[in-house]
C-alpha cells in the first residue's frame, strides 16, 4: 500500500483501498502505517499463529501480547514515533485502539477482495501439493519461485540483508502471500517457530474485478448440468486436460466451461510450468456445499 512496487499487479487494488481507507479515523491509519512500515522490520506479535483461525482470533492474540514482548519487539522499528510509547507499555487504551485499527483496515482494504485473495492462495496450495506428489520435499522447495533456491540442505532466498535462520530440527511453515512482492519475508525473532512467507504466482487480474456489464450474462451462461459437473471436478484442482477426462468432454469444451466459471468468480487459474491448474474459489466451494455437492 505504501510503495509503488508491482504497479500492474496492485494499482487497481491500491486505488480502491486508498479511497475506502480515507473514511477511517486518521489516527488508526497512522498506527497501522507506523507498526508495519513499507521497509524494514516490524514487530512479530503482529503475525500470531492464531490468525489462521480467523480475524477475531488473530486480533485477540495480538492484543494479548505480554507487555515485555510488546516493548522488546517494537524496538525493531526504526524512527518509531514517540506516540507509540503507550502501546509499547501495554496501556489498555492503546491496545484497544490497535484492535480497532486492525479490524478497520481488514474490513476496508482486504475484506472486499478476500474471496480473490483466498482463491490465489488455494491455487498456490494446489500447485505445491502436486509438487509434493511429483517429487517430495525436494520438488516443493525447488519450485517456490525465482527468488528462492533449494541447494540441499540449504534454502537460499533473496533478502534485504544477510541472515541465517537455522531450523535446528524444527519444521518450516511455508505461507503463500498475495501481497508479498518478489522476495520472501520471515519473522525477526529466530527463537519463534520458523516461518517463510513467499509470493504466490498471480496475474495482473488477481483481484477479479466485478464486471457489471457482463455479470448477468455470465451467471445465465453458468446455469446448466455441464458446467455444474465441471465445477465439481475442480474441487481438488486439475488441469484443462484432466477436467476433460474427468467430465468426458473435449479439451476445448472443458476450457470453455472453466473460462465461464472463472468469469463468474467460481474458479481461479494459476500457471505451473507448462500447464495451467484450475481450482475453486471460496465462492465456488461454498456454492457446491450449499447444494450438497461439496466435500464433507
Amino acid at each position: 500500500m505504501a510503495t509503488r512496487q508491482g504497479r500492474a499487479v496492485f494499482d487497481i487494488w491500491r486505488t480502491d483501498a486508498r479511497a475506502a481507507l480515507g473514511r477511517l479515523p486518521r489516527h488508526h491509519l497512522h498506527l497501522v502505517r507506523a507498526l508495519a512500515p513499507p521497509r524494514g522490520s516490524f514487530p512479530d506479535f503482529l503475525n500470531p499463529s492464531e490468525a489462521s483461525l480467523g480475524l477475531d482470533e488473530g486480533v485477540e492474540a495480538v492484543l494479548s501480547t505480554p507487555r515485555r514482548r510488546l516493548a522488546e519487539e517494537m524496538n525493531v522499528l526504526t524512527r518509531a514515533p514517540r506516540w507509540l510509547r503507550p502501546l509499547a507499555e501495554g496501556e489498555p487504551a492503546a491496545l484497544e485502539h490497535l484492535g480497532e485499527a486492525l479490524r478497520g483496515y481488514f474490513h476496508t482494504a482486504l475484506a472486499p477482495h478476500w474471496s480473490a485473495i483466498r482463491a490465489q492462495v488455494e491455487a498456490d496450495r494446489a500447485v505445491r501439493a502436486r509438487e509434493i506428489l511429483r517429487g517430495g520435499a525436494d520438488a516443493l522447495l525447488s519450485t517456490l519461485g525465482p527468488s528462492i533456491r533449494w541447494r540441499p540442505p540449504v534454502l537460499e532466498t533473496a533478502y534485504p540483508y544477510d541472515r541465517d535462520l537455522r531450523l535446528d530440527g524444527r519444521g518450516l511453515l511455508l505461507v503463500p502471500s498475495v501481497f508479498c512482492w518478489q522476495t520472501p519475508i520471515t519473522l525477526t525473532d529466530p527463537g519463534l517457530p520458523p516461518v517463510l512467507v513467499y509470493p504466490v504466482v498471480r496475474s495482473y487480474r488477481w483481484w477479479l474485478p466485478r464486471r457489471t456489464d457482463t455479470e448477468p450474462r455470465t451467471l445465465a451462461r453458468l446455469l446448466g448440468q455441464g458446467r455444474a459437473v465441471v465445477l465439481r471436478a475442480l474441487e481438488d484442482g486439475c488441469t484443462t486436460s484432466e477436467v476433460a477426462r474427468r467430465v468426458g468432454v473435449t479439451p476445448s469444451t472443458a476450457s470453455e466451461h472453466v473460462g465461464i466459471l472463472r468469469e463468474a468468480g467460481l474458479a481461479a487459474s494459476v500457471r505451473d510450468r507448462n500447464t495451467v491448474l484450475h481450482v475453486l474459489t471460496p465462492l465456488g466451494a461454498s456454492l457446491l456445499t450449499a447444494n450438497g455437492c461439496g466435500r464433507e
